[in-house]
């Protein structure tokens, strides 16, 4: 389980010193427990990566608004510790390669963003991890 790793990386942090990663593994198992305590059950491995998601997605505009500032360093660091929890997604490339089963039904649609929808559809049924501006740039891949 994700929640177990991110423990296990606490563990391995404080005995490494590593006090960027440690802080960021305990602000994220902060949020996730505060999460369980409030849903009142434990969160299935997607939820947790979401929690991941949103810390990264808030560091990463951080980091855009004081790109030399300070922080920068230990922003990017906290960065990576994040993302080296979370599956890998897939590329553009990639995306448009899996979503050959329904090329037809993308090209098909009326809009970009119903084809976007149908490559969804698809692609969450095939279990794929990918991000949402990655698929609606292999959607435009396809249907140009």
């Amino acid at each position: 389980m994700l929640v177990d790793d991110i423990k296990a990386r606490i563990t391995k942090a404080m005995k490494e010193k590593d006090e960027v990663a440690r802080d960021v593994l305990r602000v994220a198992y902060g949020e996730i427990q505060k999460l369980e305590a409030n849903a009142a059950k434990d969160l299935k491995d997607d939820e947790v990566a979401a929690v991941l998601r949103k810390l990264v997605k808030s560091n990463e505009e951080t980091l855009v608004l004081a790109p030399d500032g300070a922080q920068a360093p230990a922003l990017k660091r906290e960065i990576e510790v994040l993302t080296s929890l979370l599956p890998k997604t897939l590329s553009v490339a990639e995306i448009a390669a899996a979503l050959a089963p329904v090329k037809e039904a993308v090209v098909a649609a009326k809009s970009d963003g119903q084809a976007t929808g149908v490559a969804m559809k698809h692609l969450k049924s095939t279990g794929a991890t990918c991000d949402g501006n990655d698929v609606a740039a292999a959607v435009k891949l396809l249907r140009a």
